[in-house]
């Protein structure tokens, strides 16, 4: 290189420094509030149809989108229906979030009964069904209601409980779990107000047995559950 040759100048601005670090924290932190983000199942109260260690993918957009930092709703233009599987802000603790099955809208008067679900005065059908894996002292049911089909699960005995009826006020939603008689949810703790409503389910990216024991939030690789990973949520 001569003197008179111009040289290059290998060194970027502070501008474009601190874009390319934040460019892509931004893009994650948009995914995440606009589109899809992750969650892992803590707890049976969904089996069969989520199991502990399953790790989900929810669509934020599902219903609408939020305000960002905040639970009220920028704009919505999709209202939650019936049977499909949700995640939302626990009442109790928001800062906790639950995955339960939506059973009754704002105005319905849902009544339950050894888990045994009536909305607005019709039985949600059950059917028995046969499945291989099911352990002992439990029960299976297709359980069916105007839209769609899903199973639960039961405990063999039931306790002989006498009816309760709920009636879910304006802008709120009733939930129950699919494992019936193993599961905290609004028989218990009420109802869920609109602004707690997160996404719904869509589907099972990775499944393990158990998780590492120094890490329990990272699957064991050699525990994986390879029959569920990509398994749509039902």
């Amino acid at each position: 290189m001569t003197e008179n040759q111009p040289s290059e100048n290998l060194k970027g601005t502070w501008n474009q420094a601190i874009l390319t670090f934040l460019f892509p924290i931004l893009l994650v932190m948009g995914l995440r509030w606009a589109l899809i983000e992750p969650f892992v199942i803590p707890s049976g109260s969904m089996i069969p149809n989520l199991l502990v260690h399953d790790h989900i993918l929810v669509r934020k957009f599902s219903y609408g989108l939020h305000v960002p930092f905040s639970d009220k709703w920028l704009v919505k233009w999709n209202q939650p229906e019936r049977g499909q599987v949700v995640v939302f802000k626990y009442p109790e603790n928001p800062d906790v979030y639950y995955i339960k099955r939506l059973i009754g809208l704002p105005g319905d008067e849902v009544q339950v009964q050894n888990g045994r679900i009536s909305v607005n005065g019709e039985k949600w059908e059950l059917t028995p069904e046969q499945k291989p894996e099911q352990e002992p002292g439990f029960v299976y049911f297709e359980e069916k209601n105007k839209s769609e089909a899903h199973t639960v699960r039961f405990l063999s005995q039931e306790d002989g409980s006498t009816p309760e009826t709920f009636k879910v006020p304006a802008g709120h939603y009733f939930f129950m779990g699919d494992n019936r008689d193993q599961s905290s949810d609004s028989r218990y703790w009420g109802f869920v107000k609109e602004d707690y409503l997160v996404g719904r389910a869509w589907m099972v990216w990775l499944s393990c047995d158990s998780t590492l024991p120094t890490m329990t939030f990272v699957c064991d690789p050699t525990q994986i559950r390879w029959n569920r990973l990509f398994h749509k949520v039902n």
